[in-house]
């Protein structure tokens, strides 16, 4: 099922129509997967409504987000342009690496991002994020698998000159990140996507910049949750994101292939699509 975030309220979405659910996401979330999909059917069997791209809202508010760096090609291009560095650091192997992100600067589909004030490198990065249905401390990651709810769209807006700035400091990004990060265009559940070897793609204006296949992953998703609720303890509701894909899943990969900043920063007016393979299109753009 596709659960969406509408004017009118939650609903399941199919094409063009909608059933509105009884509960929000954020309360239908944590009830897991099976309980969601019994209530969801209940309500397709309702009154449908008609809706549009306009009505699509953020899907739900996380408890917390999680993004992860699990694509190899993007952490060698992206330490190019943003550390001045090169290859891969060998500790990325040992585990799917994470930091958390701010759960209160949340944008939904369609929705303008504020650029930095002092930002003049502004660029986004192409990812799928995982919710959970489920929580709990130490998972195995048979456990971590039966706690995924669903899958959504992430673009984690990046100020890169910001962020190069910072990381210097070695304690990883904070204000380059922190001001935006956008959802959706819905949560479409787990067991609609048997398998994740989805394809994944980014344009700018209307003009294709990147792409690759969400199996490109050198870490799982149950790894991932593993690996977070590790001495730690994850909710039902929490977003991890998969990082940025490579092949031009951003622009600081591109720039530090290149040595140059081509194609250019995003600027006020610009608009970023980004389309996912079973679960949508997820569309932002520049305040």
């Amino acid at each position: 099922m596709r659960l969406a975030n509408l004017r009118q309220g939650a609903a399941v979405v199919a094409g063009d129509a909608a059933y509105l659910l009884p509960v929000p996401l954020a309360e239908l979330i944590p009830l897991g997967l099976a309980r969601a999909l019994e209530i969801g059917a209940e309500a397709k069997r309702g009154k449908a409504l008609r809706y549009d791209e306009a009505d699509l809202l953020l899907p739900y508010k996380p408890p917390s987000v999680r993004d992860f760096v699990t694509f190899e090609s993007h952490v060698e291009g992206v330490r190019r342009s943003v550390d001045n560095a090169s290859g891969v650091p060998d500790a990325w192997y040992d585990a799917p690496t994470f930091y958390f992100t701010n759960p209160h600067a949340l944008y939904g589909p369609g929705a303008a991002i504020p650029r930095p004030v002092t930002c003049r490198a502004l660029d986004f990065e192409l990812e799928v994020g995982v919710v959970l249905g489920a929580g709990g401390s130490s998972l195995t990651e048979a456990e971590a698998e039966k706690a995924i709810f669903g899958y959504t769209i992430v673009n984690d807006w990046s100020a890169r000159d910001l962020q190069s700035r910072e990381m210097q400091v070695g304690l990883g990004p904070a204000k380059g990140k922190d001001f935006a990060t956008s959802i959706g265009p819905w949560i479409v559940t787990a067991d609609e996507l048997p398998s994740l070897d989805l394809e994944c793609r980014v344009s700018v204006n209307g003009t294709h910049i990147g792409g690759d296949r969400l199996s490109h992953m050198h870490w799982t998703f149950p790894q991932m949750i593993a690996y977070a609720s590790r001495d730690s303890v994850v909710l039902p509701g929490d977003l991890l994101a998969s990082g940025t894909t490579g092949g031009g899943g951003c622009l600081a990969e591109l720039w530090g292939r290149s040595g140059s900043r081509t194609p250019p920063p995003l600027e006020p007016g610009d608009v970023v699509r980004m389309d996912v393979e079973g679960i949508g299109t997820l569309s932002g753009s520049v305040a």
